[in-house]
């Protein structure tokens, strides 16, 4: 075992976890779900059966992980932010077999207390302001606030708002790392 884990969390058995990964105070890991290298899992974080997270995902403290997700690498969930598995719940019918897959690309962030509903994929990059409520695909590079979430600009892969002045075939410079990206039939693209 190369990972820590606080005496308090419970990890059920038949899991993958990663080497360097943590587990906070109060944390269930359930039977099944794989947790890359690296990871860092905040106090009372519910990670459900066939959860996959990839490598360096960072779930901060109140997170509830249900069945259908797979974070990829270098994701980043803030506090008491909560993902959905199945449209339309009734606690009389039993839904296990319709749970619906959400996919969330690389380095996106969500912000404290978003709900994502469930069958929906977050773009590579995108950030999902803080009480976002995400109810459909949202394109990679994308800023998405609000209750519904709606795409109110773009971010870099580094976290600075690029402004393209909505102008079809602008180039804007991250000013932190340089990278370069196009604005293009409303999507952006990395160029370098």
């Amino acid at each position: 075992m190369d990972y820590f884990y606080h005496e308090s969390a419970v990890i059920e058995p038949n899991c993958k976890i990663g080497n360097g990964t943590k587990i906070w105070h109060f944390s269930h890991i359930m039977s099944g779900c794989t947790i890359g290298d690296g990871c860092n899992i905040g106090q009372n974080v519910v990670i459900s059966p066939q959860v996959v997270l990839g490598k360096n995902v960072k779930i901060q403290n109140n997170v509830s992980v249900y069945t259908g997700v797979i974070c990829e690498d270098d994701v980043f969930l803030g506090p008491s932010c909560v993902f959905t598995n199945v449209i339309n719940p009734r606690a009389a019918v039993n839904r296990k077999a319709e749970y619906a897959k959400t996919l969330v690309k690389k380095g996106v962030s969500i912000g404290a207390n978003a709900t994502i509903v469930c069958g929906i994929t977050i773009g590579k990059f995108a950030m999902i302001g803080a009480g976002a409520v995400v109810t459909k695909d949202v394109k990679d590079y994308a800023l998405v606030v609000g209750n519904p979430g709606r795409e109110v600009g773009w971010i870099s892969e580094y976290g600075d708002k690029l402004d393209f002045g909505n102008q079809d075939g602008n180039v804007v410079t991250c000013p932190h790392t340089g990278q370069k990206y196009l604005f293009s039939n409303g999507k952006v693209l990395r160029v370098k």
